[in-house]
C-alpha cells in the first residue's frame, strides 16, 4: 500500500497486519483451499498468501511492485517453497492461461 497523501510522498509503505485474524477467517469463509491451485493478483509482500498457501497445490503471487515481490521470495517458508511462486507483473500482462487455476482472487489491486 502506498501513502497517497502529499504529505506522506517519499515515505515507505507500512505493512498492515491482521492482529485479529479476521483475513484467514473471511478467507476460510469464502473457499477451500485446499489441493488447489491458486492465482493472487496484487499479493505483495505474500502477507496474505501465508494464510492459505499450506493448503494450497499451488500457488502463483503476482504483483507489480518488484520490491514487494523480492521481499515475497525472502519471506517464502520452506515447507511451502516447492508450490508457492511469486512473479513481478501486472496482472493484465500476465501470460499464464486461465484453466491452470482452480481460484483466483485479487488483494489491495484495485
Amino acid at each position: 500500500m502506498r501513502a497517497s497523501n502529499p504529505e506522506n510522498r517519499g515515505m515507505q509503505p507500512r505493512s498492515i497486519r491482521d492482529a485479529d485474524g479476521a483475513e484467514a477467517e473471511i478467507l476460510g469463509r469464502l473457499t477451500d483451499f485446499e489441493g488447489r491451485r491458486v492465482l493472487e493478483v496484487g499479493c505483495g509482500d505474500g502477507r496474505l498468501t501465508w494464510l492459505y498457501a499450506p493448503r494450497a497445490a499451488y500457488v502463483l503471487g503476482v504483483d507489480s511492485d518488484e520490491e514487494l515481490i523480492a521481499e515475497a521470495r525472502r519471506a517464502t517458508p520452506a515447507d511451502v517453497a516447492d508450490r508457492v511462486e511469486f512473479r513481478a507483473a501486472k496482472a493484465e500482462t500476465l501470460d499464464v492461461p486461465p484453466p491452470r487455476f482452480d481460484i483466483a482472487f485479487l488483494s489491495w489491486s484495485l
